[in-house]
């Protein structure tokens, strides 16, 4: 299986930006980037195809970029404007055929493969 290993994460005031990364360790189709907040579910970013086209949640869009490089097979996500209830933990994953893993999050794919997360903090 593909290793993902996420990087970039930190803390900054509302109104700041920060790039999160993720190496894949070879190739992937579909992927996303995911959080969750302390005492929240995982909710869906955005995800983005091996044909460049990207999906975002509504609360994001106009502020957060998904893009990728497939010669590097690394993800990004470029987040701008960023707001308090951006804090969260922030998992890259990479679809997979099936669910057979931990965990599974379907959003226009099955995203079976997590990298380990790297925290977002924003404050006020």
């Amino acid at each position: 299986q593909v290793q993902l290993v996420e990087s970039g994460g930190g803390s900054v005031q509302a109104g700041g930006s920060l790039r999160l990364s993720c190496a894949a360790s070879g190739y992937t189709r579909s992927m996303g980037w995911f959080r969750q907040g302390l005492g929240k579910e995982r909710e869906g970013v955005a995800t983005i195809k091996t044909d460049g086209s990207t999906t975002y949640v509504d609360s994001v869009k106009g502020r957060f970029t998904i893009s990728r490089d497939n010669a590097k097979n690394t993800l990004y996500l470029q987040m701008n404007s960023l707001k308090p209830e951006d804090t969260a933990m922030y998992y890259c994953a990479a679809e997979t055929p099936t669910c057979s893993g931990a965990y599974c999050f379907i959003w226009g794919a099955v995203f079976g493969n997590w990298g380990q997360g790297t925290q977002v903090t924003v404050s006020s």
